[in-house]
């Protein structure tokens, strides 16, 4: 069974690259904001990885990324974030909860393709690109 991957952004086509860029190798399983992806844990066991964009459309800015890294149940499930804001903010933000990996939009498919690899595969902590 492939390992699974819940993957949150409000941008449609980033989700659609997020599918297409991951599902030879993973179940992945795609929200478009905050809430619909809170539905989703709750409703499913846990996923080997979470890729997330810290501006959704229902929250504020890094707090589903804070409420996940926070959470008993969810603490432990690795997260690489997507981001759009400034470069050191996202660092200084990833830092502080403890996030795998990090890539700033645009970001390098294949880059993250590997990113996604090394932390599902080895757990490890991996660099920002």
């Amino acid at each position: 069974m492939k390992k699974r991957i819940l993957a949150i952004d409000d941008s449609k086509a980033i989700r659609f690259l997020l599918q297409t860029l991951l599902s030879k190798n993973y179940q992945v399983i795609t929200a478009a904001d905050g809430c619909s992806a809170i539905n989703w844990l709750a409703q499913n066991d846990p996923p080997e990885l979470i890729i997330v964009d810290p501006q959704l459309p229902d929250m504020q800015s890094w707090e589903l990324i804070e409420q996940l890294t926070t959470s008993g149940l969810y603490g432990s499930i690795p997260m690489i974030v997507l981001s759009a804001l400034d470069k050191s903010e996202t660092e200084e933000k990833c830092l502080e909860f403890d996030v795998a990996a990090y890539f700033t939009k645009p970001f390098n498919p294949i880059d993250l393709m590997q990113a996604v690899h090394a932390t599902i595969q080895q757990g490890e902590k991996v660099a920002a690109y």
